[in-house]
């Protein structure tokens, strides 16, 4: 297909100045995604959670957002979900709108992670601290009223690397049981010369240069050889759960999407892989400015309410 008009006219538009520091940036880029999300969508409730380690100077602030019509007298199942930035932007507030959406549509309590975020707390910090929200959201899944046998781990971008990731940690530990994986263009592997890099790694939103700093920034130098928890891509993939994998059409990221979905088939996982046409990265994030980037979410939902068993919208 051609790429979605309202997506084209968004990447025509003159690109934003540069921002003096990180901290502008992350300030910057936060207030961008919010400016395209469109209209906030009900939930019937938010919680503000924290999550405390072993060291009880680190705490993750965990969000949970509990779909609009929720039955009262159910426990719900569950989605931890990891938000995208490159290991290095992004917040909790940025992901507000996108959250509500992600329960509505698939009728599960979102629980979104808070995590360190690089350079400061490079790898593995982010990777642990979804691990530990998970760990937490699953041990206390009565007090949560949720059903802790219908948890899943999700993520984009590179949310969607620690969502993976945290799969592999889960297995590897004998940690909680997760019941599904949404992962949406997901960053999976340091390899910046697949073919969707060379067709689509400058001008559709995402490009090869951003995507080789996020990678410095949460891996230092370590691009050629990366920790195999760092690039799901590269692991044994056997004894994981089902995956619901969605790519887009226009995304240097489409290549690793595909080639995880199909590492997981062969390792006896079964996998769904979505392809989201004329869709760009990111475009979780534009429902305000494409309306046809509410697929996404249509995908996302029909893909989740049919493995946890719950009513179709």
């Amino acid at each position: 297909m051609a790429i979605d008009p309202d997506i084209a006219a968004l990447l025509a538009r003159p690109p934003a100045a540069q921002a003096a520091s990180l901290d502008s940036l992350r300030s910057d880029v936060d207030r961008a995604l919010m400016s395209m999300q469109g209209a906030l969508e009900a939930v019937d409730r938010i919680d503000d959670l924290i999550v405390e380690g072993g060291d009880p100077s680190v705490v993750v602030p965990v969000r949970a957002y509990r779909p609009a019509g929720a039955k009262k007298n159910e426990k719900q199942p569950a989605i931890v979900f990891a938000h995208a930035g490159g290991w290095r932007l992004c917040s909790l507030q940025a992901y507000d709108n996108p959250c509500r959406a992600l329960a509505n549509a698939t009728g599960c309590v979102v629980f979104s992670v808070g995590y360190r975020l690089a350079p400061e707390h490079p790898y593995p910090t982010p990777l642990e601290d979804v691990y530990r929200a998970l760990c937490w959201i699953a041990d206390r899944a009565d007090q949560l009223a949720i059903d802790g046998h219908r948890i899943a781990i999700a993520g984009d971008s590179a949310g969607g690397n620690l969502a993976a990731a945290a799969a592999l940690l889960a297995r590897d530990r004998h940690g909680p049981s997760i019941a599904h994986q949404l992962l949406i263009y997901p960053a999976v592997d340091t390899d910046l010369d697949t073919p969707s890099y060379a067709q689509f790694g400058d001008g559709y939103y995402l490009t090869r240069d951003m995507m080789r700093l996020c990678w410095e920034d949460y891996l230092g130098g370590r691009l050629s050889a990366p920790p195999v928890y760092a690039a799901p891509l590269r692991a044994n993939l056997s004894g994981l759960p089902s995956a619901t994998i969605m790519v887009n059409e226009f995304d240097p990221l489409r290549s690793e999407g595909e080639a995880y979905a199909r590492k997981l088939r062969d390792a006896g996982a079964p996998a769904e892989l979505i392809l989201l046409e004329g869709m760009v990265h990111a475009c979780m994030h534009m429902l305000g400015v494409a309306p046809a980037a509410g697929a996404l979410f249509i995908q996302a939902g029909r893909a989740i309410r049919q493995r946890f068993g719950l009513d179709p919208r």
